[in-house]
């Protein structure tokens, strides 16, 4: 299966997997073929493989590794049965199949990875996790995978809304206003954008620690006083403490839906957009809102 006289095909060993595979993919879609002497169906995928990859001209490159001799990232990649295709992106496994598929299907998967699916798939489950860490307090996890995101996707505003958060959740709200100007014109009205605006607003005005303990000793000495609850889910929407601030508020509304002339309902919508659509507090307090409005 020797590939010489390829042009975009080339025989690859365990010591240049980093620099004809990894480091490659950086630039353009890299496919790795894990094959042996003694396999059949390797002997049937191989030519298949280099000819669609040859038709593509460049667009695509193909690594070809003999796995009786260079079985270490075989091994890694958890390898346990042959032919064994990986589509590397970015320097990430991206996709990737088993078996000898006839032509037809091995075209349609390289067109898939050209066309894009797999990468944006990969900036899709990126930002899922980016969002997990961040929920479960592991900021500079987060901020570290939206900021690569960013490098993939310099107008994602998921993720420029998600760092910007980041900062924010640290403090930093001058970071978290500069990492918002990364966001292109025409995208600034778009949800995810104004609520990271939103927050920031709010943090503006965050309270003294003193202030948030006399508001929440006031309230504990006299639950009935809707205007000391509304202050205090004021001051911790503005410490960025969304949850408590929808509770005190759902409270209020609990009691009288139209307190205020809606005016704790109002805010509650606002805490909401600043935790963001997708936060628990946003779901679980929509929920509960919906209850009391339909009861």
């Amino acid at each position: 299966m020797a590939t010489a006289g390829l042009q975009h095909t080339r025989d690859g060993t365990d010591q240049g997997f980093m620099a004809d595979v990894v480091e490659a993919s950086m630039t353009q879609p890299v496919i790795v073929d894990f094959w042996a002497p003694w396999c059949g169906p390797c002997r049937t995928l191989g030519p298949i493989l280099e000819r669609v990859v040859e038709a593509k001209k460049g667009a695509v490159k193909l690594v070809k590794i003999n796995t009786e001799e260079h079985p270490a990232y075989a091994g890694q990649l958890g390898v346990r049965s042959i032919p064994a295709v990986y589509a590397f992106h970015k320097g990430r496994p991206v996709d990737g199949f088993m078996g000898a598929l006839p032509e037809s299907q091995v075209s349609a998967f390289i067109e898939r990875l050209l066309g894009g699916t797999d990468s944006a798939q990969v900036i899709a489950e990126a930002l899922t996790q980016a969002e997990a860490a961040s929920q479960a307090g592991d900021i500079p996890l987060a901020a570290e995978i939206y900021a690569a995101v960013i490098q993939e996707d310099p107008e994602n505003t998921a993720a420029i809304a998600g760092l910007a958060r980041c900062y924010l959740a640290n403090g930093d709200t001058d970071r978290a206003l500069a990492t918002l100007e990364m966001v292109p014109e025409a995208k600034r009205n778009e949800s995810v954008v104004k609520g990271v605006r939103l927050a920031i607003e709010m943090a503006a005005a965050a309270p003294e620690p003193t202030e948030l303990d006399a508001a929440l000793s006031a309230v504990t000495a006299n639950p009935g006083d809707h205007a000391k609850r509304f202050e205090l889910a004021e001051h911790y929407a503005a410490a960025g403490r969304y949850k408590d601030a929808a509770d005190h508020l759902l409270i209020i509304l609990t009691a009288k839906l139209t307190w205020e002339e809606g005016k704790a309902k109002e805010k509650l919508l606002q805490v909401f957009e600043a935790a963001g659509a997708t936060d628990p507090v946003t779901i679980e307090g929509r929920r509960r809102l919906a209850s009391l409005m339909f009861a």
